[in-house]
């Protein structure tokens, strides 16, 4: 698990000089493709394959994130980035450039900078050093330029075991109220993973090509938490989401034969439990439906699938508008998750 500790202050702290400016790449996390120098969730030579909603979600760098060490009085770490600009008359136009610094578990502060398109944020450190994470403001499609420290050193955090998570708006975090807040981003960070936030709000419903995608992807653990936008947004029956989840599956395991693979289905959508779809289906029958293929594929021979129900996980207080998880449910989805992994997951030798 990242390290949590708590500092003193030092007592005679470094001066406070800015070093040269460092390349982020080595420092991203949670990115799975590159397009030029922007961290994208689908891949770019492969982007007509795929629905516009999701192509236009992909552009959003969700789950995206700096992991550094820094040196024992480092006094802040600065960014540079490039981002997009809230309109003038937007209520929350002060908050859209916030970035928040965490030391493993713990949140260390948050640093709003002034929305500009391209602009410098400084973030102050605790002066004992250790790995920190910033979360950028990812609905601003953020592009960190280059970062360095001040009074210190940075080096890259140490590579974390890779976690592909798939799924819809509920993964990709809403209505969280801090990117760090989403259960893929809870669950990492009490893992000690790198989660890859691959949630498509409004999509997937079970889109092949994406299943292509993560095959395709290097990666240490797969989860697979879709099914809800099945039932009204692109509704479909229990036989057809049962063929589909087999077949998701399948072409996911062409490029990762024995990876530890999670499915978690559909968690409460009261609307959607016992109400038939436009192909008479209900979010139950469906979510039976997907847990049903789940399991089959396991006795089958895939020894390394498992299946988290998710009708249980949450209750209606825990849901902010009665489908996205608010920031409660989200921490009861990331701990039933990370208790199920932690069962599943290979153990330290």
């Amino acid at each position: 698990m990242p390290d949590d500790r708590r500092c003193e202050p030092l007592t005679a702290p470094r001066p406070e000089v800015p070093l040269a400016w460092l390349d982020p790449a080595p420092f991203l996390r949670g990115t799975a493709w590159l397009d030029g120098d922007r961290p994208v969730r689908a891949d770019p030579e492969d982007l007509a394959r795929l629905p516009w909603d999701i192509a236009e979600r992909a552009a959003l760098p969700i789950g995206v994130r700096i992991e550094f060490t820094a040196s024992p009085g480092t006094r802040a770490v600065e960014l540079r980035y490039r981002a997009a600009v809230p309109a003038a008359d937007d209520p929350l136009r002060a908050l859209r450039h916030c970035f928040a610094l965490w030391r493993g578990t713990r949140l260390v502060g948050e640093t709003c900078a002034a929305p500009a398109r391209e602009a410098v944020v400084r973030l102050p450190l605790p002066p004992c050093g250790g790995e920190f994470t910033v979360y950028l403001p990812e609905a601003q499609a953020p592009v960190p330029i280059a970062l360095r420290a001040v009074g210190g050193a940075l080096s890259p955090a140490p590579d974390r075991p890779r976690w592909l998570v798939h799924g819809d708006s509920i993964t990709e975090g809403w209505w969280s109220t801090r990117p760090a807040h989403s259960w893929p981003a809870t669950a990492g960070r009490l893992l000690g993973l790198d989660p890859v936030n691959l949630g498509y709000a409004g999509g997937a419903r079970g889109e092949l090509p994406l299943a292509e995608h993560l095959a395709r992807l290097p990666g240490d653990l797969v989860t697979l938490a879709f099914g809800t936008n099945c039932w009204s947004r692109a509704p479909a029956t229990a036989d057809w989401l049962y063929a589909t989840v087999r077949a998701f599956v399948g072409l996911v395991r062409r490029g990762h034969p024995s990876t530890p693979l999670l499915i978690v289905s559909p968690v409460l959508r009261p609307e959607a439990e016992h109400t038939r779809n436009a192909l008479g289906a209900t979010l139950t029958e469906l979510r039976r439906a997907m847990e049903r293929a789940g399991r089959d594929l396991a006795a089958e021979g895939d020894a390394h699938l498992h299946v988290l129900p998710g009708r249980p996980l949450l209750g209606p207080e825990h849901l902010a508008d009665g489908l996205h998880p608010n920031d409660a449910g989200h921490a009861r989805l990331a701990a039933a998750v990370t208790s199920t992994l932690r069962e599943i997951l290979p153990r330290p030798a």
